[in-house]
């Protein structure tokens, strides 16, 4: 196996053990953001009780611990961290009006379908549907159909804040990650996530103390994990239809992941590992569906942590997933996580949101050398309409026919087939797809 000249330790390497350790915690600090950001939003708009939602972020990080050991042995077996999958949220925020156990019923099926897709090879026929433009569209669509909850978040008056009090400090929070970005170096930026969210907090509860007061008592050190579980099965066709879209999208997102290490430390075997990290993953969704939360995916901030470190061994991560898994069992601990502002936040998702975006515009720029006027419209028709769906009253969803509001309501959706309808049949052309 080849290794990148400026990697210290390959994939099969063994650090020492204060070095593994040290990795271990890093790749732990990097992985935490994204449980804790994605798993508050998600038991914000899930539930009132905070009791209730310290119960959904715990099972969340749980999900998640189990998951990345299970990869790291027996899946994909890469340092590939997995959190909280955007995709399946922006499914969730989406679903207006659905049932919690028609969305966890749902995602259980299509994590089944994507457990099936990577056990059979059959997630290589659907993959080239998924050009890079349908790819760009999928990363845009994820970044503006998550607009209005990064808005509410903006908005909402915890302790003494007033709504424009919230939107300033959540500009100015992400303004001062950016330029943090900017400042730090190379070995840094992967901190930059959890080091606005503390700092973000603190400051928060210093000029609004009483977002503190409201927040409740810290819970106990150690206590149950498995309340709040899927009370049984519910299927809604349109919702299922909404959600496949969405667990393919997540294949994708799955497989960027997994590709970008294959092709950064020259792995063999690339597609058997692809294969058992997209069942692995897809397990995981529907592990996560009968605990009655959303689903895991890879997140795709691997390679700069590798290049950054020095080291691409993946032992280092089984410390990481011990943690995380310790961390789910304490109430005391996760209800601290639990405690962060809302307008903090809507302000880290708008920094991620913001990458995202970056994502899909290099993937634009890079698959095409001249950008044409036909190209350009494969691109920006689906957003403009998944954005516009994404914004549009609840009155005016709740005037579709039943059977097609969780399709029609869906901005992700409608950007996705519109996307897949304009580039393999209104303008598909000879020579322009792979």
């Amino acid at each position: 196996m080849n290794t990148p000249r400026k990697l210290k330790y390959g994939l099969e390497d063994r650090p020492p053990l204060l070095e593994t350790l040290s990795l271990g915690l890093q790749w732990f600090f990097v992985l935490l953001p994204g449980v804790v950001i994605i798993g508050n939003l998600v038991g914000r708009i899930e539930f009132t009780s905070i009791a209730d939602q310290a119960l959904s972020l715990r099972k969340i990080a749980f999900v998640c611990a189990v998951i990345l050991l299970v990869q790291i042995f027996r899946g994909h077996r890469l340092p590939l961290i997995p959190g909280p999958s955007t995709i399946l949220l922006v499914g969730i925020l989406s679903s207006r009006g659905a049932s919690f156990p028609a969305i966890y019923s749902a995602m259980i099926l299509g994590g089944i379908l994507l457990a099936a897709m990577g056990l059979s090879g059959l997630f290589g026929r659907v993959r080239r549907f998924f050009t890079p433009r349908v790819i760009a569209v999928v990363l845009l669509l994820i970044a503006f159909t998550l607009c209005p909850a990064i808005l509410d978040l903006f908005t909402r008056g915890e302790g003494t804040a007033s709504p424009f009090e919230g939107i300033l400090f959540a500009t100015g929070l992400t303004f001062a990650m950016i330029l943090l970005y900017r400042l730090a170096g190379e070995a840094w930026r992967s901190h930059i996530i959890l080091a606005g969210t503390l700092a973000g907090s603190l400051l928060y509860f210093l000029l609004f103390p009483g977002a503190l007061r409201d927040s409740g008592a810290p819970g106990a050190l150690v206590g149950p994990l498995f309340g709040n579980l899927l009370p049984g099965f519910s299927l809604d066709p349109g919702l299922l239809a909404a959600f496949f879209i969405c667990y393919i999208a997540l294949a994708i997102n799955d497989l960027g992941s997994m590709e970008s290490l294959n092709v950064l430390l020259d792995l063999p075997e690339g597609s058997r590992r692809i294969n058992r990290g997209i069942a692995v993953t897809g397990i995981g969704n529907v592990f996560a569906g009968f605990l009655g939360v959303i689903g895991p995916v890879n997140y795709s901030m691997s390679p700069g942590m590798i290049l950054s470190t020095g080291s691409a061994a993946r032992f280092p991560l089984v410390l990481s997933g011990v943690l995380l898994l310790l961390l789910s069992f304490s109430p005391a601990v996760t209800g601290i996580a639990g405690r962060i502002p809302s307008p903090v936040i809507g302000a880290v998702l708008l920094y991620i949101t913001g990458s995202q975006i970056v994502a899909g515009l290099l993937i634009v720029f890079e698959s095409s050398h001249a950008l044409d006027f036909e190209e350009g419209l494969i691109i920006g028709l689906p957003v403009l309409l998944g954005t516009m769906v994404a914004f549009a009253p609840p009155d005016v969803i709740q005037a579709l026919p039943p059977s097609l509001r969780s399709v029609l309501g869906n901005g992700f959706v409608i950007g996705v087939g519109t996307s897949l309808l304009l580039e393999h049949g209104i303008l598909r052309r000879k020579g322009k797809h792979p």
